[in-house]
């Protein structure tokens, strides 16, 4: 596993070199257009709704005594719990819209490493890869939430507050590399196939979303590169795994 994790994070450093190489700048225009506007839309939203949720939070406790105490604990819980939710939607909804042309941008990476035309066993038209994409987003999206919401109710038990911090990243690292590596996966598995992957190879998936979700603490510029670097370093490990697997 941890092996792995590494592996992932390390793709990473030939990622902007060979996207400039290959000339796939011009794939991810769009892509990194709808990341910025669902950034600005999510972020600017979920800063308006943290105060509101604290507030809410704190309501639960109705004793005088320690009532300042708990306010603050619950305005700085229901802040990163809009932060967290923020990025889960953020990394969801832009993957999913993002599919149709991240799929022909692992295509040429493939065809580039491999040196052959990749030989794929699902022909897909863009609507198809859309559908998919909306389709693999929407069910991580679901599970994510599923395990993310027990984690932040940790948050209120001291100590074990600092290991479900750790806890959150991963999960939310797992799911970014998940959405990562399916732009490949697309190609060469069903959707089942495709998730009995992905969990064969968590280390992979982990060390992808760790930069990527590294990424969205840069200022404007981490979520319009994180797209363009974190699919071009899930393609380049995805292709390697299924090409080893294969022989």
């Amino acid at each position: 596993m941890i092996k792995n994790i590494i592996s992932g994070i390390k793709a990473y450093f030939g990622a902007f070199s060979l996207i400039s190489k290959l000339k796939l700048w011009k794939y991810f225009a769009i892509p990194m257009l709808i990341s910025l506007i669902t950034a600005i839309v999510i972020f600017s939203s979920a800063y308006g709704l943290s105060d509101d949720i604290g507030t809410f939070i704190s309501k639960i406790w109705i004793w005088n005594w320690g009532k300042e105490i708990f306010t603050t604990i619950s305005s700085f819980i229901g802040g990163l719990t809009i932060i967290i939710l923020g990025l889960i939607l953020f990394k969801h909804i832009i993957m999913a819209l993002s599919a149709p042309f991240m799929s022909p941008v692992s295509e040429k990476i493939e065809a580039y490493l491999t040196g052959n035309i990749p030989s794929s066993n699902r022909n897909t038209t863009f609507s198809e890869q859309l559908w998919r994409g909306i389709k693999i987003n929407s069910r991580n999206l679901i599970m994510e939430l599923l395990i993310t919401i027990p984690i932040l109710l940790l948050k209120f038990i001291p100590v074990i507050n600092i290991f479900s911090t750790i806890l959150l990243f991963m999960v939310q690292a797992y799911y970014a590399g998940f959405g990562n590596m399916d732009y490949t996966l697309e190609r060469h598995f069903k959707y089942k196939e495709s998730l009995q992957f992905i969990n064969k190879n968590k280390g992979l998936a982990i060390g992808n979303g760790i930069i990527f979700l590294l990424f969205l603490f840069i200022p404007f510029f981490g979520v319009i590169l994180v797209l363009p670097l974190s699919v071009t370093a899930a393609s380049i490990k995805t292709i390697e795994t299924i090409n080893n697997k294969k022989y």
